[in-house]
């Protein structure tokens, strides 16, 4: 498995280095050729999607805490789920042959951003 996450992981980070430097510099030519409606970048009016996005990302802090926070309760679950004997064949074999902590972990986090998404629409409709 390292054999292929390594280079995947370099080739990924090549990519978007040299994706935003070809991005930089395209950028630039269109700004310097007097474009500057086609950069996107110089734009003044505040179109009603920015005021949105604005909208529903007023609690950033509130957001993550809750993601970490039901992530800690992801772990204390997966941690009473193990199976307690005095082996340690059985928890590194629940641990590493089982895909059901990646599922309790991944539903605790989308728990957490569910609970985000309710606190701020019952904190809009006020």
């Amino acid at each position: 498995m390292n054999d292929f996450i390594i280079p995947a992981t370099v080739f990924a980070g090549i990519y978007f280095i040299l994706k935003n430097f070809t991005d930089f510099l395209l950028k630039r030519k269109i700004i310097k050729a007097g474009h500057f409606d086609k950069a996107g970048i110089l734009e003044q009016r505040v179109s009603s999607e920015t005021v949105e996005n604005q909208e529903a990302n007023k609690y950033p802090s509130l957001k993550w805490g809750l993601v970490a926070f039901f992530a800690g309760i992801g772990f204390i679950f997966i941690d009473h789920m193990t199976p307690s004997g005095n082996s340690e064949d059985v928890y590194r074999n629940f641990m590493q042959n089982s895909v059901l902590p990646f599922g309790i972990e991944l539903v605790s986090i989308s728990f957490g951003f569910i609970v985000y998404f309710l606190i701020v629409n019952f904190s809009k409709k006020k």
